[in-house]
């Protein structure tokens, strides 16, 4: 289960990758149409979704230093660290603005993460178990701040989400040159097949990044979009019975 050379041959979209999936979005719709139920166990809910942020980041660590793998590159730089840190970040203290960037780089990035994942090991190894438990708890995370604390998110925060990125790009790019590191995989695409795999390479792989950045963004807000559309309609509504 902990062995760095056993359990490889992870197969993309093979039964078990599917299963994990569809676990992870039964767990989301079990959220949204249980909400209500799950209103006087708020507490448990909140509570179980943060210590799984830090369990899973610090676990990753340990077993990387334990079976001495670990190097500068495993720094916890990548999107998906960030966005942990600062969905329990939100756990802790409120933040609008803070949610605005998670909700775009913590959902829709972190669920095509788990879609074409940069895996080797099959389950139940540790490293497939942790990658997906730890990708599937920031967009949950995400989830729960929606439906049970009333976070939401205005047109307005995709450009604002996006400029923050890139801003917080600049000094991981410098540190990839300085580290020889592919934090944000700001260097090159991933080792293995996943969708960065066919951004090309040079310019034309950063023009491709961002575009598709922008197109993410823009995805990932129309359901917000679709609830804010629908939570206006129901008070007007309101208004009108009144």
């Amino acid at each position: 289960m902990f062995s760095v050379t056993g359990m490889q041959g992870f197969e993309l979209f093979s039964a078990q990758h599917l299963i994990t999936l569809g676990l992870f979005f039964a767990v989301c719709l079990a959220m949204v149409l249980f909400r209500k139920r799950l209103k006087p166990h708020q507490k448990v809910v909140k509570w179980t979704i943060f210590w799984t942020l830090p369990a899973c980041e610090v676990s990753a660590h340990l077993w990387l230093i334990l079976t001495g793998q670990w190097d500068v590159g495993d720094l916890p730089l990548h999107l998906c660290s960030m966005s942990s840190f600062l969905a329990m970040y939100l756990f802790l203290k409120k933040s609008v603005k803070g949610f605005y960037v998670l909700y775009f780089i913590g959902t829709l990035p972190a669920i095509l993460a788990m879609v074409t994942p940069e895996m080797s090991y099959v389950f139940p190894h540790f490293h497939f178990i942790e990658y997906f438990l730890h990708h599937s708890a920031i967009p949950i995370a995400a989830l729960y701040f929606i439906l049970f604390e009333g976070y939401r998110v205005p047109r307005k925060a995709i450009l604002f989400s996006y400029l923050v990125v890139n801003i917080i790009a600049v000094p991981i790019f410098i540190l990839n040159i300085l580290l020889d590191t592919n934090f944000f995989y700001l260097a090159s695409p991933t080792e293995s097949k996943t969708i960065l795999s066919f951004f090309g390479s040079g310019i034309m792989y950063y023009i491709n990044l961002e575009v598709a950045a922008l197109i993410v963004f823009c995805i990932t807000y129309i359901p917000m979009w679709q609830l804010l559309k629908r939570e206006n309609k129901q008070l007007i509504n309101e208004h009108k019975n009144i």
